[in-house]
């Protein structure tokens, strides 16, 4: 420990409350909130070295209104929805020219990795196609990706 933050550590509590509370010289507390504002400094590590809860500490940067701002972290944001609306049509309303005898009614039941699950019952082998070729388009997000 430096000479500096010995002596601040020394000068900063001046006494204690009957409930064992410390009292903060204000100088003290100034010239560590200085500390703690200065480029690289670790206010856990200062208020550490200096016997104080960081909490506290960081409470006094809040009061003397040098709170350090963590820049904000990018959303991703996506640019369409996450689930796209995919008609399916019943085997009865088919268009005429459509050959259904070699389309067969299929269930398919997957869970994605990430929770999502799908259950499809009695849909076409067409239709299937459709949904999973317009899950494959769909951006995933960075926490999905292997």
């Amino acid at each position: 420990m430096t000479d500096d933050l010995e002596d601040l550590k020394r000068r900063l509590v001046v006494g204690h409350k009957r409930d064992g509370r410390s009292v903060y010289d204000e100088a003290a507390k100034s010239e560590l909130v200085a500390l703690c504002m200065q480029p690289g400094a670790s206010v856990s590590r200062l208020a550490r070295v200096c016997g104080v809860n960081a909490n506290q500490v960081g409470r006094w940067l809040r009061e003397h209104g040098q709170v350090r701002r963590r820049k904000p972290v990018a959303m991703a944001t996506p640019a369409s929805a996450a689930f796209i609306a995919m008609p399916v049509i019943p085997a009865a309303s088919t268009p005429a020219g459509r050959d259904d005898s070699a389309v067969a009614a299929i269930s398919l039941q997957a869970r994605l990795p990430n929770g999502v699950a799908i259950d499809l019952r009695g849909v076409d082998a067409r239709s299937v196609g459709d949904v999973i070729e317009a899950l494959g388009r769909l951006r995933c997000s960075a926490s999905t990706k292997a």
